[in-house]
């Protein structure tokens, strides 16, 4: 986890604009059921009338207005009025009404919906005679607005006490709607065409809409946009680090991880990192600032304990869920790793397997391993697509349950349909925002598996390690290599491979090593280059402890040829020139020369542009070895290592290339690993190995006399007049 969120600090800038623009796409989002529920509510029912409070009015039903207002309540609505009459020439065109009676203009800004909308109602109930008020008494011949305007101060305060009191319970926006429909009617009878107000509000708030709707999609492509490059880049490094962490570890780290647990970890667990990077970013941030900013909009509304029930049955829901299929998803992938290792095995050792005739076997273990990782996968496929019909089931739910109890409220008065339509909306995306989360959470329990395996790579500590100050070589000894009682054991080994193993070579000399297989040959040489660091005693590099040493200028004094010739991808120049720091034609050709890679090398098409596939597999096993030879000497190295790199080599062309070599070589030191006696006898030095000691030391004669393995050896190889002939 620390190394994910290490490489994302780098990001951090983007995450938080990725950040602000989620929570502008959510504001989007979250004003758009309010423009809804206001084409519905105001468009649609209120004739696009916004507000109780006229915006002219005639003068007659201005007065009866005043009768429904305490004197301070009619001293701010006549500070907000102005009455004009038919010498307001400006206005006769606008209100053709005022040739035949003056009105009131609404010129102020003060908020008088408060103030007017009982008013509005009561001139509206009493002048359609749809309201009656037994306590007042109204003599024949009179109105109500008569009775007002004789009415004395303290009976006309207790009387509109009363209707206040009579109203308080009502909703200000049923109220508002109430008051609209007397508004209607007097715009109509004032000569303003209130079909064309309706269509100009509702074509009005539809741009906004629209516009609102524009800004959401453009928001969210650009976040998308940002997430994926994110996460992309965030990958990228990820799989940096690992790789480069990787190519610090020595042999015995190597041992700790499978090259197939290796790989599934710097690809699919670094893949399945990356999707919830992504994830996180376009759903775990986005779905929260959704859920809570609508929870806002409808926190005071009466039936907002349909949310709370419905959100308690989905994390009742999800928690069980979880709890049955986080165990399966560590397996899953150790099982993937299982998987790549066989295909692996088969792949690599398909020719074994076709010559023993094994095919069926093979086959019978990848369907186990593939079959294993079935079961696991279908098993939490299986639960988690119990989630998706779940949730929409809840969500179809709680829909019916809003709609049921809204259509009675409805019907009771208590709320208006827009209203019910952004509550649906509102409860909807609360609900959504759970859903988006409990789908990302299906993601999550591997992710944080594959984090661990990426932190097990990542916080491997390396053996072999550079000190911080390291020893310059002593050009003097240029050349020189020496053993000094050095001991090796294997991680986790009960015994040591090599034992008091002391020698030196010096430069323009070559050393040879020869023994039984297991006796330790290969292993010794690979501690020269700090493959692995020796247990016991130590090895001087011009002079120098190579622990010391930094390991890069060690490992570019060392031509390394390994048993197996390793090629990689690309062309016959790329993979001679491998170890150069710029391309050298030249120099290349010449190693090709020595190596005796020439002459097939011409015979191709494309000669040094010819095509070499992944391993080598598109030239034989000598043209392999040839190839790693002319690596190593196109770099001109003071040091040679060759374990047993002349085995696929005939004994003609084997002749021709240690000729050619020794031209190139004599101010070089040389180790040779070999189990031929032919490649080894003319060696300055020859070093018989056997478990893990050193039994002889001298030259080729000498060991002839006075070791009996070598003698063995040499006699199972070559006649006694060949060996006595050299």
């Amino acid at each position: 986890m620390k190394h994910v969120l290490k490489t994302l600090k780098k990001y951090s800038f983007q995450i938080i604009l990725v950040f602000v623009l989620l929570f502008m796409q959510a504001m989007c989002d979250l004003s758009l059921p309010e423009y809804t529920s206001d084409i519905v509510n105001i468009g649609i029912q209120q004739s696009g009338i916004e507000s109780s409070v006229p915006d002219v009015i005639r003068e007659s039903e201005y007065e009866k207005l005043l009768l429904f207002m305490d004197d301070s309540d009619k001293t701010i609505v006549n500070n907000n009025y102005t009455l004009i009459t038919k010498d307001d020439t400006e206005y006769l065109e606008k209100y053709p009404l005022l040739n035949e009676e003056n009105l009131y203009v609404l010129t102020g800004d003060d908020d008088l919906n408060d103030i007017m909308t009982l008013p509005i109602i009561m001139v509206y109930s009493f002048s359609n005679n749809t309201i009656e008020i037994p306590e007042l008494s109204i003599p024949e011949g009179m109105t109500i607005f008569d009775v007002l305007k004789n009415m004395d101060s303290v009976t006309h305060s207790q009387f509109l006490n009363k209707l206040k009191e009579n109203y308080s319970n009502e909703k200000v926006s049923l109220l508002e709607q109430m008051a609209t429909v007397y508004l209607k009617n007097e715009y109509t009878e004032i000569g303003i065409d209130v079909s064309n107000l309706q269509i100009s509000y509702i074509a009005k708030t539809g741009i906004k809409m629209l516009a609102v709707a524009l800004a959401a999609m453009v928001l969210t492509i650009v976040t998308v946009f940002l997430s994926s490059r994110i996460a992309a880049f965030f990958s990228r490094d990820l799989r940096s680090k690992v790789v480069n962490k990787v190519m610090t570890y020595s042999n015995k780290e190597f041992e700790s991880f499978s090259t197939a647990s290796l790989i599934t970890r710097s690809t699919n667990d670094i893949q399945q990192v990356q999707m919830l990077i992504v994830m996180l970013l376009r759903i775990v941030f986005f779905a929260p600032i959704m859920g809570i900013g609508a929870l806002t909009k409808v926190s005071g509304n009466e039936m907002s304990w349909i949310i709370g029930l419905a959100v308690l049955v989905i994390i009742s829901f999800v928690i069980i869920l979880f709890s049955i299929a986080m165990p399966k998803f560590n397996k899953v992938q150790k099982l993937i790793d299982r998987v790549n290792l066989v295909a692996r095995e088969i792949l690599s050792g398909i020719q074994v397997i076709r010559a023993f005739g094994t095919e069926k076997h093979e086959e019978e273990r990848f369907d186990k391993a593939n079959k294993d990782l079935m079961k696991v996968n279908l098993f939490v496929n299986r639960t988690m697509t119990i989630m998706m019909p779940t949730m929409m089931f809840i969500m179809n739910g709680v829909s019916v349950l809003i709609v049921w109890i809204g259509a009675s409220k409805i019907d009771a008065g208590t709320i208006q349909v827009g209203t019910l339509l952004a509550f649906i909306t509102y409860t909807m995306q609360i609900i959504m925002s759970f859903l988006m989360i409990s789908m990302v959470s299906i993601m999550v329990p591997r992710a944080f598996v594959s984090m661990n395996r990426i932190g097990e790579v990542l916080d491997k500590d390396t053996s072999v390690k550079q000190k911080d100050k390291c020893l310059k070589f002593n050009n003097n000894l240029k050349g020189t290599v020496e053993f000094k009682d050095v001991y090796f054991r294997y991680p986790d080994a009960e015994e040591d491979v090599l034992q008091n193993i002391s020698f030196k070579a010096t430069k323009g000399t070559t050393t040879a090593f020869i023994g039984s297989t297991g006796s330790g040959k290969s292993t010794l040489i690979n501690l020269i280059p700090r493959f692995f660091d020796v247990t016991g005693g130590k090895i001087l590099i011009d002079g120098i402890d190579i622990r010391n040493a930094n390991i890069k200028e060690l490992r570019d004094k060392i031509g390394y040829v390994p048993q197996k010739g390793i090629l990689f991808t690309g062309t016959i120049e790329s993979n001679i020139g491998f170890g150069l720091h710029k391309k050298d034609d030249e120099v290349i050709k010449k190693a090709a020369k020595i190596s005796q890679a020439e002459e097939f090398i011409n015979d191709k098409k494309d000669k040094y542009e010819s095509a070499i596939s992944q391993g080598g597999t598109n030239v034989s096993g000598g043209q392999r070895q040839r190839l790693a030879i002319a690596r190593a000497i196109a770099t001109d190295p003071e040091i040679y290592i060759f374990d047993d790199s002349f085995s696929a080599l005939d004994y003609k062309t084997d002749a021709k290339l240690r000729k050619e070599l020794n031209k190139v070589t004599k101010d070089s030191t040389i180790f040779i690993v070999a189990q031929r006696i032919s490649t080894v006898m003319n060696a300055n030095q020859i070093i018989v190995l056997d478990k893990g000691h050193i039994v002889g030391i001298g030259k080729h004669k000498e060991l002839l006399k006075n070791c009996d393995i070598y003698r063995e050896i040499a006699y199972s190889q070559l006649s006694k007049e060949e060996l006595e002939n050299e």
